[in-house]
């Protein structure tokens, strides 16, 4: 029972990342410190799908799945298991790609309009 916890935290948590990885840019414009945190959670999120980088919540969760008595996720990974074809039809796969890119686009292009207001109006 406590590795199915586990399982379903770390879904959760993967999720969350992923949800930060495509938005979070947005939160600096409010917290403008936590940019370089979102660039380093970019560069993973998108890594991972287009490079191949092996995710480390990935071995995670299949470690506390084999623990739990329940199948690995595939070998396609957290993305296709829970969200391809769940959340979006296999056909949306690159529409997905293409907007969560542009969001993290618009986002970082936002925070630095916002930085460079903030950096004008101190040296007013």
């Amino acid at each position: 029972m406590p590795f199915r916890v586990l399982v379903d935290v770390l879904a959760v948590t993967h999720v969350a990342f992923i949800a930060y990885v495509v938005a979070g840019g947005f939160l600096a414009w409010r917290w403008p410190r936590t940019i370089g945190l979102h660039a380093l959670a970019v560069a993973w999120g998108f890594g991972t799908v287009l490079v191949g980088f092996h995710c480390p919540l990935t071995y995670a969760e299949n470690w506390a799945r084999r623990q739990a008595g329940v199948g690995e996720l595939p070998a396609a990974g957290f993305i296709d298991h829970y969200l391809t074809g769940v959340i979006y039809p296999d056909s949306a796969v690159g529409v997905v790609r293409a907007v969560a890119a542009i969001t993290v686009l618009v986002s970082w292009l936002g925070f630095a309009r916002l930085y460079q207001r903030r950096l004008s109006s101190r040296a007013v």
